[in-house]
């Protein structure tokens, strides 16, 4: 199954250090691509090398703020000098803020449009005109639930993400014609560090109300896990998806499906 081969082939991976954006390099780097990384701070590139390392993998860590475009530009054009034309981003880099809209401030609010949408927007921009000299390009969009979903405090982080999954319908309309595809994934709740708290078990045995409301919603029954998203990522980075443009492809367990049970 070559079709789904990633030898040869350059990635980055913004916020690639751990959890979400972790999960998906090293499945990148199984699938054969040489993958690249980014970082906010030192510290956290260390961290993510040390770990690319354990598993087994070599990577190439970088220092930069996705939500600034010089330096942006300068880290693809130092990826170009060092490693190569990027062929695949993965606009995964993100923050959220859970506060009522009526209590936050304006400055938080732009916070995370600045991260979670204006930096996909800089960074596709700066690798698109490397893929387009290539021929070819793979731009992933990590977006979520609250794509199609609206919740309770999260009014910044929602519409960022479905700005993101507008952004990735207009790259593809945009840039489709240059062979370079543009979709999402749409990860359900996925159990991670964050998430640990919420998935403890109580005093008495039962779920955390939180973790009852998620399992209850889900049809799979489960938390997805990060490794649940290396097979979307590698098929959305692969020619397996070559004529797959324009679309967030879930992976929620079934939620957007589903009404929940009946009382």
């Amino acid at each position: 199954m070559n079709l789904f081969s990633l030898e040869g082939k350059i990635a980055l991976v913004t916020g690639g250090a751990h959890s979400i954006g972790y999960a998906i390099g090293v499945g990148l780097a199984q699938a054969g691509a040489t993958v690249c990384f980014n970082c906010s701070n030192e510290e956290s590139c260390e961290r993510g090398i040390a770990a690319y390392k354990e598993a087994g993998i070599d990577v190439h860590g970088y220092v930069a703020d996705v939500t600034d475009e010089a330096a942006m530009q300068a880290l693809v054009e130092r990826i170009r000098e060092e490693v190569g034309v990027i062929d695949i981003l993965v606009n995964n880099a993100g923050i959220i803020k859970r506060i009522p809209m009526t209590d936050m401030s304006v400055e938080d609010f732009t916070k995370v449009i600045d991260v979670d949408l204006v930096a996909p927007f800089i960074c596709s921009k700066a690798v698109i005109p490397g893929m387009i000299e290539k021929g070819h390009g793979k731009i992933i969009n990590v977006c979520s639930m609250m794509s199609e979903l609206g919740r309770e405090t999260v009014s910044a982080y929602a519409a960022a993400k479905g700005g993101l999954k507008m952004l990735t319908r207009n790259i593809c309309s945009e840039f489709g014609g240059a062979n370079i595809q543009c979709n999402g994934i749409g990860p359900g709740y996925i159990a991670t560090q964050q998430t640990a708290p919420l998935r403890e078990r109580q005093p008495d045995g039962s779920r955390h109300p939180f973790d009852q409301f998620i399992i209850s919603k889900t049809p799979a029954g489960r938390w997805g896990t990060t490794d649940d998203l290396i097979g979307p990522a590698v098929f959305l980075a692969s020619d397996a998806s070559d004529f797959v443009n324009g679309h967030i492809l879930y992976v929620d367990g079934g939620i957007l499906a589903y009404i929940g049970k009946q009382p």
